[in-house]
This record gives C-alpha cells, structure tokens and sequence, in this order.
C-alpha cells in the first residue's frame, strides 16, 4: 500500500456494530454528491470539511484495534466513499495486509468504470438502493439509481458479496407496489447476501437546522411495525433472506 495517500475523514466509530457484520471499526468519509431527503449525516456533504489523514495513519490505528475486530472488520462509509477512490483502495490494501475483513458502505452512485478498483477490493459492498424507482430516486437523492444498480450487477459478474439497504420511508419508498418490484428485481443476484429494510427515522433532523438547511421530512411521520413487517414479507416471498 502506499501509506502517503491523504484522504478527508469524518469520523470514526471503533466499536461499530450495524456496519457489516460482527464488530468492526468504521471509518466515515468526508464528501457526498447526493442530498438525500432523509440523510441523518448532512455534515458529511462539504467536500472541503473534515480532517486530512493518511492511509497509513488509518491503517496504524486500525491496527490497534486489531484484537478487537479480528472476527469482525473494517467498514469504509461516509459521506460517499466512493469519491475518494486513491484513499479508500489503500486503506483497503492496508486492512488486508493486517488480515482483516472489509466493506464498503456506497450509494453506488459512481460510474462502475472509474472506481472498479476499489470495488475489486473490498470483500462486502453494502449497497444503498434508494429506489428501485429512477423518478423516485431522483425525487430523494437529486441522481439516477442506474450507477447504484450497475454496480450490483457488476458485483455479481465478479461473483463478489453484496449487503442491500434500502430506506422506507412512507410518502415516498413505502410504497408496497415499489417495493415488491425492487424484491423482485434482486432475488436472482446471487451475490446479494443480506437485505436490509431500514425504517426511516428523523434523529438527524437537528443536524439539518444546525447546518441552516431546510429539513422538508419534519411532519412524515416513521414507517409502523405492521408497515415495516408487510415490507419484509414481500421480500421473504420471494426468498430473500433479510
């Protein structure tokens, strides 16, 4: 790996467990493209914020954490990962090198030909579905789903692991008749190891009126368990393992 390549963090969780699976310490990156409706994380959208690291020095406090993530991994996230590509393929270099498992948390929201690398690289991609709905992605993100489901499909041409998670949210992707076509769109990817169906939430609403951004989600309201398990079951009939 090249220790010198710099890269902009955001944060870092050492004891994350949500991020892929068992204990593993996850490192968020600074800069995302998109404006997603529902983003819990929008101090992660400036380019220019955040704290300059290397590689190396990700790696080297990775490491110290070794003992505890060994059954685990590490999990790059952000922000978009994806848009510092240099940093993120050699803090992936670095974690195989240290014997550990990793992911990578992405919209997929760039061309699969400029970040095939990193792609190659990382043993899981968790792989942020916003709508199987071109116009309803849209409506949520400002962007196409086409990179997002391109890098799926790719994924599985390399026969390489795939996480999907996807966020219900009701007036938008709580829509029973969208989701049973985005079931039935994943259940012949074999590469698709888990899906998630995450109920939106708003516990970062009071980030958005930090930041003097107009948060348009304040009255909807979060998806109901009857809601959320009716989800499931589409997914479950189509022998989907969530």
């Amino acid at each position: 790996m090249n220790r010198e390549v710099t890269g902009r963090i955001h944060s870092i969780e050492s004891f994350g467990s949500v991020d892929g699976p068992g204990i593993r310490y996850v490192l968020f990156l600074q800069g995302c493209p998109l404006k997603c409706l529902y983003c819990h994380n929008p101090d992660t959208w400036a380019f220019d914020d955040g704290k300059i690291v290397t590689a190396g020095e990700i790696v080297d406090d990775i490491a110290t954490y070794r003992n505890f993530i060994e059954k685990g991994g590490v999990t790059i996230s952000g922000g978009e990962p994806l848009l510092q590509q240099e940093f993120c393929a050699e803090v992936l270099d670095g974690c195989h090198e240290l014997g550990l498992h990793t992911a990578l948390d992405t919209s997929g929201i760039m061309p699969v030909e400029m970040v095939q690398d990193v792609l190659d690289k990382a043993d899981l991609i968790l792989l942020d579905i916003k709508s199987i709905d071109e116009t309803m992605c849209e409506t949520i993100t400002g962007a196409s789903n086409r990179n997002a489901l391109a890098t799926l499909r790719y994924r599985e041409e390399r026969g390489m692991d795939v996480w999907i998670r996807h966020v219900v949210v009701p007036g938008y992707t709580l829509d029973f008749e969208m989701l049973a076509r985005m079931a039935d769109y994943l259940k012949d990817f074999s590469c698709i190891k888990k899906v998630e169906l995450l109920p939106f939430h708003k516990m970062g609403e009071y980030k958005w009126k930090e930041l003097g951004r107009h948060y348009s989600l304040t009255d909807v309201p979060e998806p109901s368990e009857e809601d959320m398990k009716k989800a499931a079951e589409l997914f479950d009939s189509r022998g989907i393992k969530l």
